[in-house]
């Protein structure tokens, strides 16, 4: 039996009604599938019966690698890598379906991840079906003008479509979390505001949300440098809160940012 471990976040999901959700939510069948953290294999099974083209799982705990050796032999390609300093383009050069029970304690960081390396033409999947700490998926669906709302929201909306799928017990979870979870689905948008750098939006909503309780009179004046045209083109009020500019207008200061700096 193996014993998940705190360290590394595993909390392995053992509902069959869920896995088998989960499984039908898109298309697998001759399709390339990349899977993050597959424990023991619980969802990979699943996914192997839909008949993937080729299936990819990426594991870092070097015990759960031995399991799935033993368990797929050379069925399936395994990763024995740290997602988080994985490049997934080098893997194929077709589109991927990636499933991941992503370890709380990262999750936020590897959509980050993607997210700020993502190119403005091609993107390397052509779906994500990932699972996050509840809490976390309500701050990545947030709207403005909510508590919920802020850098993770503006970032993970930019470029992605996201639904929710649904909410998951913590009953489901081998060992039991403390959170529920909640699974959703992301797509490439076909048509979204372009800009530069990716890094340009990371650092404009850094310093907005740096205060989020307060004006974002001081923010703005720290980026923009006192400048009233760009204020006035936009129309925005700098005695509102950061919570209360809507993902528009996040965009829009971005690329005001970056025609300042050529």
């Amino acid at each position: 039996m193996i014993k998940p471990k705190k360290s590394l976040g595993q909390n392995f999901l053992i509902d069959n009604n869920i896995l088998n959700k989960i499984v039908n939510i898109t298309k697998i069948e001759n399709q390339n599938i990349f899977e993050i953290g597959p424990g023991t294999g619980n969802l990979t099974s699943l996914i192997k019966e839909k008949n993937p083209k080729k299936l990819y799982v990426i594991e870092k705990d070097n015990e759960l690698v031995s399991v799935l050796n033993e368990k797929f032999k050379d069925s399936i390609t395994i990763i024995n890598e740290d997602i988080l300093k994985f490049n997934e383009k080098k893997l194929t050069k077709d589109k991927l379906i990636v499933f991941g029970n992503l370890p709380y304690n990262i999750s936020t960081e590897i959509l980050c991840k993607w997210i700020l390396n993502l190119d403005n033409k091609n993107f390397w999947f052509e779906s994500l079906i990932l699972m996050f700490q509840k809490e976390v998926a309500d701050r990545i669906l947030a709207k403005f003008n909510t508590s919920s709302y802020g850098r993770l929201s503006i970032l993970a909306n930019w470029k992605l479509d996201i639904v929710k799928i649904c909410d998951i017990n913590q009953n489901c979870f081998f060992p039991k979390p403390k959170v529920e979870s909640s699974l959703l689905f992301f797509k490439p948008k076909l048509k979204f505001f372009k800009l530069k750098k990716a890094k340009n939006l990371e650092k404009i909503t850094r310093i907005f949300f740096n205060h989020r309780r307060k004006m974002i009179k001081k923010p703005y004046n720290q980026i923009f440098n006192n400048n009233n045209e760009i204020k006035n083109k936009l129309k925005i009020d700098l005695n509102l809160r950061p919570q209360n500019l809507n993902l528009e207008t996040y965009y829009k200061l971005t690329k005001e940012y970056e025609q300042l700096r050529g």
